[in-house]
C-alpha cells in the first residue's frame, strides 16, 4: 500500500493506477471509496476481495461530470435529469437502467445501476484523469465502520489496497443517499447525505424503502451494517440516564442537554456528543470518527440515542440502527 497526497502527481499516479486495473481508495465528500475501474471485471472482483463482500451487494459507479452517468446508465427516466441538474455533483446516488456494456458484478446481476457524481474536487479529477467510470464502495471491511479519513483506510485494509489518496477528512461524513428511479413511485433505498426533504422539493412523492429488507437493490440496504468491534446499544432520544449498561460503557449523545444528563447519570465512564447545538449535520460529519476512535478504547460498551427523523438526522439513525443490530 502506498500513501498518494492530492499533488497533481500523485492525482496522476492514482488515476493511472484505476486505469489499469489497481485498487485505489480516494476520498469524496460523504466517506473514501475503494476506486476500481468499472469495466474491468478483474478489479472489481478485487474489490469484493478486499472488502469481502458478498457478491449479491451491489457497487456505485462513480462519473466526474453529470454527463458522464449516460455511459452507463440510462439517465432519460422520469426525474433523472432534474435531480442531476439540482443534486450533482453531490452526495445523491440514483439506480436507473443500466447500459449492457456495464459489468454483471458491478450490479450483482440486477438490470439497474448505481451511479453517483461525488462533489469532492480530488474524488471528480481522478475519475476524470482515470478516463473511466470508477466503481467505488466504502474503504473498508464489510458490514464495518466506514471511513472518513485516509488512516481510517490503513487501519482497515492495509495492504488489500494498491494506493491511498490522502484527501482529508471527509466534510459529510456519512453515505450518499441512495435514490432507485426504476420504481414507483421512486424509493429511497439509503438515507444519507442529501436529505429526504431536499429530495421531495424535486420529486414529491418520493418514499422510503423498508430497511428490513435482505435483497438489497443498493449498497447499505442489509439490516446489519456500519458495525464497530464493541457492541453499540439504541436507546430513543433522552432515554440514556435510564439505560443499564454492563461495564465500562460510553454515551454517544446528540445535543448538550442529553450529554448533560447521560453525565449526571453516572451510569457511563465517557460521554461524547456528536453536536452540542444539536445540529444533524455536524452529528453526520463527526459520527463515524467518533466510533472509530471509541472503537480503540477499553470499553465494553456503547450506547447511542437516536436522533430526530428529519434531515441528516434520519441517516445517523440509519447508521445507527445497522451498527446495533445483531
Amino acid at each position: 500500500m502506498i500513501l498518494l497526497s492530492d499533488s497533481p502527481g500523485d492525482l496522476e499516479t492514482a488515476a493511472r493506477a484505476i486505469r489499469n486495473g489497481l485498487l485505489v481508495a480516494i476520498p469524496t465528500e460523504t466517506v473514501y471509496g475503494l476506486g476500481a475501474n468499472a469495466w474491468d471485471t478483474r478489479a472489481l472482483a478485487r474489490v469484493f476481495e478486499a472488502k469481502e463482500r458478498p457478491a449479491f451487494d451491489p457497487l456505485i459507479v462513480h462519473v466526474a461530470e453529470p454527463a458522464g452517468a449516460s455511459e452507463v446508465a440510462d439517465t432519460t427516466v422520469f426525474l433523472a435529469r432534474e435531480l442531476m441538474e439540482r443534486f450533482w455533483p453531490g452526495p445523491l446516488t440514483l439506480v436507473l437502467p443500466k447500459k449492457p456494456e456495464v459489468p454483471d458484478l458491478a450490479t450483482s446481476g440486477l438490470d439497474t445501476v448505481a451511479v453517483r457524481c461525488p462533489a469532492h474536487p480530488v474524488a471528480r479529477k481522478i475519475i476524470s484523469l482515470s478516463g473511466v467510470p470508477v466503481a467505488a464502495p466504502s474503504a473498508n471491511p464489510f458490514g464495518r465502520l466506514s471511513p472518513t479519513r485516509a488512516s481510517h483506510v490503513a487501519d482497515w485494509l492495509g495492504e488489500r489496497v494498491d494506493y491511498i489518496v490522502d484527501g482529508g477528512p471527509c466534510s459529510v461524513g456519512v453515505e450518499s443517499t441512495v435514490l432507485d428511479l426504476s420504481a414507483e413511485p421512486p424509493l429511497v433505498l439509503r438515507p444519507g447525505g442529501l436529505s429526504l426533504e431536499a429530495i421531495r422539493e424535486v420529486a414529491p412523492t418520493v418514499e422510503l424503502f423498508d430497511r428490513s429488507t435482505t435483497s438489497p437493490r443498493a449498497p447499505g440496504q442489509l439490516p446489519s451494517h456500519y458495525a464497530p468491534r464493541k457492541p453499540l446499544r439504541l436507546t430513543d432520544s433522552g432515554a440514556l440516564p435510564e439505560a443499564r449498561p454492563r461495564g465500562r460503557a460510553v454515551a454517544i449523545c446528540f445535543g448538550r442537554d442529553s450529554a448533560v444528563a447521560a453525565e449526571r447519570s453516572g451510569r457511563f465512564a465517557r460521554v461524547v456528543d456528536l453536536s452540542p447545538n444539536g445540529d444533524a449535520v455536524e452529528a453526520a460529519a463527526e459520527l463515524f470518527q467518533a466510533l472509530h476512535s471509541l472503537d480503540l478504547g477499553d470499553w465494553d460498551e456503547l450506547w447511542a440515542e437516536r436522533l430526530p427523523e428529519l434531515g441528516l438526522g434520519r441517516a445517523v439513525n440509519d447508521r445507527l440502527y445497522k451498527a446495533s443490530a445483531k
